[in-house]
């Protein structure tokens, strides 16, 4: 495939301001970087972090606000310097867009922790838009067993439970607990059940039971028992929080085993209330990550792909992205979200 023009506009969907509706408005973008690459969106995931970008809630955001940090499309253009890639060549792009390449997180292969890195939809134009841009090493190659109009939550949502997994060497003999049955929590039970560990789903909707062990999970634990709770203590070797509301952590931390971790990966505001000694007697450990590096992309399409592992999508066309973004935000949607691009370049 021949490359395009290289255009300095992209159609997107936008708001102007914190809380606005989105509409569609022509977004100016920078020239081509010699390191970047452009992409044609084929179809954008929606994730609760575009909701929080839209509202500021994070104090993060700039206006005209482009959402869309789950994208799969096929690139249009190469800057000089872009390697391994080519026109034509169907790619996704997560939550980074690029990285400084030089500093230890990025020569150690974690270029998701480098203190530089430029998030998709931070003070630049995002995936609900007819073009994106990106670092080439942010371009991932989608394999052709995955979906595209499918794969997008899989930038995001995905990597955010996958990177666990291979972060802290997680054994597929583990016992996980996986907090939360939703954007998060469904493809978490597929991930851990896939790796092989023994998954238990914590819900606090019962009727979601037949769901969980559908996608994979062991058991079904109500999280609102605590005597249910209290008779799993020390099980756990990994208990993955996927949901974004304060929780009865020392309940939680209670049910690891010795050396066993509790991980947060959805985006609770309110601060944790952990004591010392919830951790100290069995050596526990609470922490939390951000996405993954373009290395640990790669690892997780390659494993859903080898496994069959996939977002349970609904979709949308991106020009009705406020409807989206409506049923998103009304607590409805099962259980990700997909923008199918119509705007007309």
């Amino acid at each position: 495939m021949r490359p395009a023009a290289v255009r300095n506009t992209t159609l997107a969907m936008a708001a102007e301001q914190a809380g606005a509706p989105l509409k569609a408005m022509h977004i100016e973008l920078a020239p081509l970087a010699d390191d970047q690459v452009e992409i044609a969106v084929e179809a954008c995931g929606i994730c609760h972090s575009d909701l929080s970008m839209l509202h500021n809630h994070w104090g993060a955001s700039q206006y005209p606000l482009v959402p869309g940090h789950e994208i799969v499309g096929r690139i249009t253009a190469l800057g000089s310097a872009a390697r391994g890639l080519s026109v034509g060549q169907r790619v996704g792009l997560g939550w980074v867009s690029s990285s400084c390449q030089h500093c230890a997180q990025c020569l150690g292969g974690d270029q998701n922790l480098c203190s530089r890195n430029e998030a998709t939809i931070v003070g630049r134009s995002g995936g609900f838009a007819s073009h994106v841009r990106c670092q080439a090493m942010w371009a991932i190659p989608l394999p052709e067993e995955l979906d595209p109009l499918a794969a997008g939550p899989l930038f995001c949502g995905g990597l955010t439970v996958f990177n666990p997994l291979v972060q802290f060497g997680i054994s597929p003999l583990a016992r996980v607990g996986v907090i939360g049955i939703g954007g998060l929590g469904h493809l978490a039970i597929q991930f851990a059940a896939k790796w092989g560990c023994h998954v238990t789903a914590f819900s606090s909707s019962a009727d979601k039971e037949a769901e969980a062990k559908s996608l994979g999970a062991h058991d079904f634990v109500s999280s609102t028992d605590p005597e249910v709770l209290a008779a799993l203590e020390t099980r756990f070797d990994l208990i993955l929080s996927t949901v974004n509301q304060e929780l009865p952590w020392h309940a939680y931390l209670a049910l690891l085993a010795p050396k066993g971790r509790l991980h947060v990966v959805g985006a609770v505001l309110k601060p944790l209330s952990v004591g010392v000694f919830d951790l100290l007697p069995g050596q526990k450990s609470v922490s939390a990550s951000p996405v993954g590096g373009p290395q640990a992309t790669r690892q997780m399409l390659e494993f859903c792909a080898r496994h069959g592992i996939s977002a349970q999508v609904e979709r949308f066309k991106l020009s009705d992205a406020n409807a989206a973004l409506a049923h998103l935000e009304s607590g409805r949607a099962r259980y990700r979200i997909v923008l199918e691009n119509d705007l007309a370049a």
